[in-house]
């Protein structure tokens, strides 16, 4: 049965059946890339706010010499005023067999960092929150552009039709929000999935889970829906768009059975919880691996509402905030690696931009020990799913200020990013309003020297 005649012969009574033939040929099922990828899901772990470099992963000694004295070509110009250089309050230790430098806030990332690639010279093109992000999730500086994780689940489908194949975890909501998840001009089946991590408990994550009997009576009411929709396709000769509005709703329907099991992290063992710690981020990073051991595509994770990284004031949040960050990232690559998902999950840890190697002494700011935005020269990190761990990958200037050695722009991470999943982001294109649209624009390189 092709897909136009599963849509025609829809009918009444399709729930346990699911839709188009239990999803066989619906829009998220699971479908081979362009070739054979190492990684099968995508956990992004988003820093949202702007993880400063300097302090975190790409240790800059003349910082230390410097300090207090203007940058050489005068002082960074970004989004707010800067002042003279400032060094990292933090020591830099070096970990692992690859000695990679890492500071003391990332302890555990530092002792696992001998799994991971870190991209020490990724650039983007301006120091705005609203733009940084839509390039960072979106592939273009502007909104109305798919997100990446509708583009990989339009490439790949995914494994558990019971569960969306793309799910955004954040306590609240991040600068510009739902935009960024979006999939535009993509089928809505593609849509990103938000749920709130603030809270463990299901039933308060996911405010539309019912009792049985509610289920019962929705039961009934999408199967009535689904026979006027059936009338309505077969006037209009198909119709995708009304066909991934079905299959929308199913899956909500259908997550009733299955999202309290997956998101309930009491099932997991105290020692495990622990290991997670008890912050919001560590909750979502632990539901995380439950998700993509269920079959969930694409799950990203905000670190908290708005930005908390954009820490323009005093750099010494960041100490909080890695606090929350640290243990949780360690423990969920190290459950990944325990239960053999690692090998097939592609974790991609990084904010939308970093932060200057000056102070930020502009007007907006009382306590003048922060750093402003810093789209020139930044950091991200990846592990697992065919990514070669333990090197460096680029460099910023002494400094740390612009990337200067083997540069990495946003598109060429996403290159990579679908490289590793088995799509070519030449060929992944979708056409709309008369031009085929892809996620790297008209650009994009893979990077060769972190493939595993």
């Amino acid at each position: 049965m092709n897909r136009r005649d599963a849509i025609a012969t829809l009918g009444g009574g399709f729930g346990a059946v699911g839709l188009l033939s239990a999803a066989v040929e619906g829009p998220l099922s699971p479908r081979a890339g362009h070739f054979a990828g190492k990684a099968k899901h995508v956990i992004f772990l988003f820093l949202n706010g702007g993880l400063s470099q300097v302090d975190t992963f790409d240790p800059k000694p003349a910082l230390d010499k410097y300090h207090g004295t203007p940058m050489p070509g005068g002082n960074p110009k970004t989004e707010r005023t800067t002042g003279n250089l400032m060094r990292s309050p933090f020591r830099f230790q070096k970990h692992g067999q690859s000695g990679l430098e890492v500071s003391e806030i990332f302890p555990q990332v530092g002792g696992l960092i001998d799994h991971f690639a870190v991209l020490r010279s990724v650039h983007t093109n301006v120091p705005i929150h609203e733009s940084s992000l839509f390039m960072m999730n979106c592939g273009d500086l502007q909104a109305g552009r798919p997100s990446m994780g509708s583009w990989i689940t339009y490439g790949l489908g995914t494994a558990n039709q019971n569960l969306p194949g793309y799910v955004v975890l954040c306590p609240g909501v991040p600068v510009v929000g739902p935009p960024l998840w979006n999939s535009a001009f993509l089928p809505a089946a593609y849509q990103g999935t938000h749920l709130t991590n603030k809270q463990s408990n299901p039933k308060e994550m996911i405010p539309f889970l019912a009792a049985r009997s509610a289920m019962d009576r929705q039961r009934r009411q999408l199967d009535l829906l689904a026979e006027l929709n059936r009338k309505h396709m077969l006037a209009r000769n198909s119709d995708a768009r009304l066909a991934a509005s079905i299959h929308s709703m199913e899956v909500a329907y259908r997550m009733q059975t299955e999202a309290p099991e997956v998101f309930d992290i009491a099932k997991e063992p105290e020692r495990v919880r622990a290991a997670y710690g008890e912050s919001e981020f560590g909750r979502g990073c632990l539901m995380a691996r439950r998700m993509v051991e269920r079959g969930v595509r694409v799950v990203q994770i905000y670190h908290g509402n708005a930005q908390p990284w954009d820490n323009h004031e005093d750099i010494q949040v960041h100490r909080k905030l890695a606090g929350e960050a640290d243990p949780a990232i360690a423990a969920l690559l190290t459950d990944l690696k325990e239960r053999g998902l690692l090998g097939e999950t592609l974790l991609v840890i990084g904010g939308e931009f970093g932060r200057t190697p000056s102070v930020e002494n502009s007007a907006a700011v009382k306590l003048q020990n922060g750093r402003d935005h810093n789209p020139y020269g930044f950091t991200m990190l990846m592990a697992g799913g065919g990514v070669k761990g333990g090197m460096a990958h680029g460099a910023t200037d002494d400094f740390g200020f612009r990337a200067q050695e083997r540069r990495v722009h946003i598109h060429d991470l996403h290159a990579t990013m679908l490289h590793l999943l088995g799509l070519d982001h030449k060929r992944l294109t979708y056409r709309y309003s008369g031009r085929d649209f892809r996620l790297t624009d008209v650009a994009g390189e893979v990077i060769q020297e972190i493939l595993g």
